[in-house]
Formats: C-alpha cells, sequence, structure tokens
C-alpha cells in the first residue's frame, strides 16, 4: 500500500501522490527547465470512495480524468477541478486541497532534482593516490611539453600534431580567467569534428559541455555559474547559427544577459532579467570560413591537414583498427592520464614579465585582438606549466601568482607560427592551397601562362570551387587576367610572396625571442650574447615585408 500524502518518485515518468480517496500521477516526470511553470500531464481516479456516487461501481470502474495543465495557472487548475468533480462524481474540496498538496510536492522534487543535477555536473572525481603521484610527476616533468604531444598521440589522434597540442593548451585555458577560443576549418569529410572530440575526450567530464545543436535562447537559461571556466564543444557551427551572438558575448564579455517578460500564477505580467556568467572557452567546427568572420576573429584559427600524407596516416590506423591490431589500453591510459593532469591543475594567476618586448609581425591583420590572444596563449602555457614555476606573492595584495618562462614564449612561438601566417595572409586556407598547388604544377610543366580548363584538369579540382578560388586571387592581384582571340589566360604575378610572409612571420617571431632573451640577460647580469637556446633559429636579416611583394606583382598598374 502506498503511503499517503508523500509523492512517490520511484519511477520518474510516473510519479504518484494520493489522498485518502484520489489518487494523482503526473505521466512523464516534470519540466526542470522552466521553473516559472508546472505543466503536467495528469491522471486523476478515485481510489476509496468514501461518499456514495449516483453512478454504480461497474459504470464508475476505469474511469479517470487525463489531461494537461499548469499548476501555477489558476484559471486552468478551476477548469480542471470542476471537470473532475462532475466526472468523477467527487466534492472540489477534495480536488482542490490533493492538487495543492500535490503542486508543494511537485516543486520540493523539481529543486532537488535539479540540485542533483549541478553536483553531478560540477563535481570533480576523486583521484586516488596513485593516480594524483601519477598525474604530479607527469606535471613536473621537464619535458612536459613533449611528454603531453607523445600521450595525445598515443590516445588516439593520428597525425595533427601541431593543430592537437594547440587545441589542448586552448582547451585547458578555460581555467585561466581569460579563456581562449578555437575554431576548426577543412573541407567535409576531413576529420574536424573528430579531432575536436578526441581531444576533448583529454578533458575531464565535470569541465565541459558537448552540444550538437542550439537555439537562440539557450545559453540564456543556464544557471547563473553554471558555465563558469567550463569547455563548450559545438560539434557543426551550422547548427547554431541563431545562437551566434550570444556566443560572442560571451567570448568578449564573459557574460550575458536577457530580460523578458513572464505570467505569474495569477496572470500577471512581470519582468525577471537571466544574467549567465563566464569565462568559458568555445570551441566548434565548420567548412564555411566566411560565414563566422566575427566568431573566427574572436578565436584562433586551425585548418585541418587535408594533404596525402595525411590521408594515408589516416586509412592506415583504419586498417589497423578493422584488423583488431589497436591497443585501446594504451588509449584509455593515456586519455586518464591527461584527464587527471587537468584535475590537478588549480587556479593561479600568471603574470608575464616579458610582455611589453613581445611583438606580432607587422603582416598580422587586426593586430589588437590577435596581440591579446598570444599573449592568453603564453599564460595558457605557462598555466599548464605551473607546477615547475616558483609560486610568488604580491606584496600588496598576498595574491599567490607565477611567472612566465623564456620556455612559456618559446614553445607558445613554435606552435603559433603557422596560427599567426594565416591571420598574416590575405587569401583564405583553401584559396592559398589551390594557389600554391597551381604554382607548383606550372613550374613543374614550365609553363608561363594558362586557361581554366587545363588547370582544372591538372589540379582535378570542381568548377565551382576554381571559379571562387579565381574571382579572389584574380580580385587581389594574385593572377594577372588576359583576353586572348579565343579565350581568357592567365599568369602568376609572383611566386615568393607566401615564402615571403612565411618568412617574415617566422623571423619576426625570433627576432622578439631574441630581444627578450637579452632583456633576460641584463636582468641576471650576463652578456645578451651568452644567451642562446638550441631550439631556436638563429635570427635573420629581415625580409621584404609583405607589402612588397605585392607591389613586386602588381605591375603594368594593376596593384591598387
Amino acid at each position: 500500500m502506498q503511503a499517503k500524502n508523500q509523492l512517490h518518485t520511484d519511477n520518474k515518468d510516473a510519479l504518484q501522490f494520493f489522498t485518502d480517496e484520489i489518487g494523482y500521477t503526473v505521466l512523464g516526470g516534470i519540466n526542470s527547465n522552466h521553473l516559472d511553470r508546472m505543466r503536467v500531464t495528469l491522471k486523476i481516479e478515485v481510489l476509496n470512495r468514501k461518499y456514495p456516487a449516483f453512478m454504480n461501481d461497474e459504470e464508475l470502474a476505469g474511469i479517470a480524468v487525463r489531461t494537461n495543465v499548469d499548476l501555477y495557472q489558476d484559471i486552468q487548475v478551476e477548469k480542471l477541478v470542476r471537470r473532475t468533480a462532475h466526472k468523477l462524481e467527487i466534492g472540489t474540496t477534495q480536488l482542490y486541497s490533493g492538487l495543492a498538496q500535490l503542486t508543494e510536492q511537485l516543486e520540493k522534487h523539481r529543486l532537488t532534482e535539479i540540485e542533483k543535477q549541478n553536483n553531478h555536473s560540477t563535481q570533480a572525481k576523486p583521484l586516488t593516490e596513485e593516480q594524483r603521484e601519477a598525474a604530479l610527476a607527469f606535471l613536473k616533468s621537464d619535458t612536459l611539453n613533449t611528454d603531453t604531444l607523445k600521450l595525445i598521440s598515443t590516445s588516439g589522434i593520428v597525425g595533427e600534431e601541431n593543430n592537437a597540442l594547440i587545441m589542448y593548451y586552448v582547451f585547458t585555458s578555460r581555467k585561466i580567467p581569460r579563456p581562449l577560443h578555437i575554431v576548426s576549418f577543412g573541407s567535409s569529410g576531413t576529420g574536424k569534428s573528430h579531432l575536436q572530440e578526441k581531444v576533448a575526450e583529454l578533458i575531464p567530464d565535470e569541465d565541459k559541455i558537448e552540444i550538437t545543436s542550439l537555439t537562440q535562447n539557450a545559453f540564456y537559461y543556464f544557471g547563473t555559474e553554471e558555465l563558469g571556466h567550463k569547455l563548450i564543444l559545438i560539434e557543426d557551427l551550422d547548427g547554431t547559427l541563431s545562437a551566434l551572438y550570444p556566443i560572442r558575448e560571451l567570448q568578449s564579455k564573459q557574460r550575458i544577459s536577457k530580460t523578458l517578460s513572464i505570467k505569474d500564477s495569477k496572470g500577471n505580467t512581470k519582468t525577471i532579467h537571466l544574467k549567465v556568467q563566464g569565462p568559458v572557452s568555445v570551441a566548434g567546427c565548420t567548412t564555411q570560413e566566411q560565414l563566422y568572420e566575427d566568431n573566427a576573429n574572436r578565436s584562433f584559427l586551425i585548418y585541418l591537414d587535408e594533404s596525402k600524407e595525411q590521408d594515408e596516416k589516416v586509412m592506415q590506423y583504419q586498417r589497423l583498427l578493422s584488423a583488431g591490431k589497436i591497443n585501446f589500453t594504451e588509449e584509455n591510459k593515456a586519455k586518464l592520464l591527461l584527464q587527471n593532469v587537468q584535475r590537478l591543475l588549480k587556479p593561479v594567476r600568471v603574470i608575464n614579465p616579458f610582455a611589453e618586448y613581445l611583438q606580432l609581425p607587422c603582416e598580422v591583420f587586426k593586430p589588437r585582438r590577435t596581440n591579446a590572444h598570444y599573449l592568453a596563449f603564453i599564460e595558457a602555457v605557462t598555466f599548464y606549466h605551473q607546477y615547475q614555476r616558483a609560486e610568488h606573492v604580491d606584496e600588496d595584495t598576498g595574491e599567490v601568482y607565477i611567472e612566465s618562462t623564456l620556455n612559456d614564449i618559446e614553445i607558445a612561438n613554435q606552435l603559433m607560427k603557422e596560427i599567426l601566417l594565416r591571420k598574416s595572409d590575405e587569401l583564405n586556407k583553401a584559396t592559398r592551397s589551390y594557389f600554391e598547388q597551381l604554382k607548383a604544377w606550372l613550374k613543374k610543366e614550365e609553363k608561363t601562362s594558362f586557361t581554366l580548363s587545363e588547370a582544372r584538369q591538372a589540379l582535378n579540382v570542381t568548377h565551382g570551387s576554381q571559379k571562387r578560388y579565381m574571382s579572389l586571387l584574380v580580385q587581389e592581384y594574385y593572377i594577372k587576367k588576359t583576353k586572348t582571340k579565343e579565350s581568357y589566360v592567365y599568369q602568376i604575378s609572383s611566386y615568393e610572396d607566401y615564402k615571403h610572409i612565411k618568412q617574415s612571420v617566422e623571423n619576426a617571431l625570433d627576432k622578439t625571442l631574441q630581444q627578450v632573451k637579452e632583456q633576460a640577460a641584463k636582468k641576471n647580469g650576463k652578456q645578451a650574447a651568452t644567451v642562446q637556446s638550441s631550439s631556436t633559429v638563429q635570427v635573420m636579416n629581415e625580409l621584404p615585408k609583405a607589402a612588397a611583394i605585392k607591389v613586386n606583382r602588381a605591375k603594368n598598374g594593376q596593384f591598387r
């Protein structure tokens, strides 16, 4: 016999509540997302009739009222009571009393469930002493950066070493005050979502939120502190077009808010203010680079390796997987160790004493935002190496902090060369790849001009893709277009533009690092010339800037 005046939650899809005479069943449970309403699917039936009815027992057997009702709406409840009382031949007083008790019990149950969900989502997995010692030893390793890259490869990520390590540092930045964001670009089928998913497996479940589809207002209904220092993974940005604005606001302002009007239980309209705090780290994938320019400006941009060599690596992994020769035990060990490493990272302030000496290459577009990303990436590298950095205490505030080292800057520079190169190139990745293949083909064939049909057949590209690439290349004067009697003929304006941009970016970073080393040497009372690093390329004389290259290729009045 079920206890009376008590909500029974054994079956979450059929919550039950009993009074002396009436039984209430809430079918399908209750929605925990909207606290301003209590819409339920309700079944009401008489269990123990105390007073005689006009109909006999056979006629009343099996009769029940089933309806959808918002228990917070007085008008709906009043109509339900009248209709139920008439149909079941029962007094309205018992119904009003029972529904009031049921509503109170459902409120308590909903709040309890929400609290359980919040505790479950934020509670970190406790580590055993053995797991803690292993993770701590890993974090204290002098070769932490290299060891991390090895574990990332062991975890089942094939190729994409540079992109995977960048993504791992970006995901780690969720714990610092200014988290970084990342967007992965690539053609369909190149493994954008797969790479993001595999790197995300190295992050503890309690620190990430995975999203496949997202509505415009979804972010506003998270708890005020629910997103704080979380990693938000969006599988496909194309499925979140309506939510791009709140995502941008979370990235820039680290908080979002929304004011809306609702009706209370008495039908009166009132205004509520929804506020969600960050900071968050956002990661997403897309094939459409231009569509997400505003979001991309706030993010690191990585492009998937679409080379034949990478194709062969992936296919070989697939063959080994099919042959049962993949060691999943080792993969899972690597994932678990890196997850535990992330759990041991504690909040600590990072100060970069060399920040004022760091300069970006002058070719970089949107230098203000890129400079902030560059400095934040160095902070993320330092934060990850926190167990190798001495702790200092601010004498004025008593706050504990660690400082970036030359090694942190060197790691960041090495990883960011490709990203800064992309931010210094007028061409998007796809167009640049086509252009470089086109130049290589012309050199190999010893041709000075070409037609579209010749290039399309030689490079195996579709007509639509080639049309987009050529339109941009001609517009930006990378290619000269000439009309002949028969058709249009095209010529390359400059074969060296990309090489010079790349060398200029690399030299600028190396030169900046050398200047930082000189400053560090002076601080330590040493001669700057004695400070060297085996992994740093010798600083070369500055090469012509990209602007000068553009002049060279824009002969005959083509340069705008």
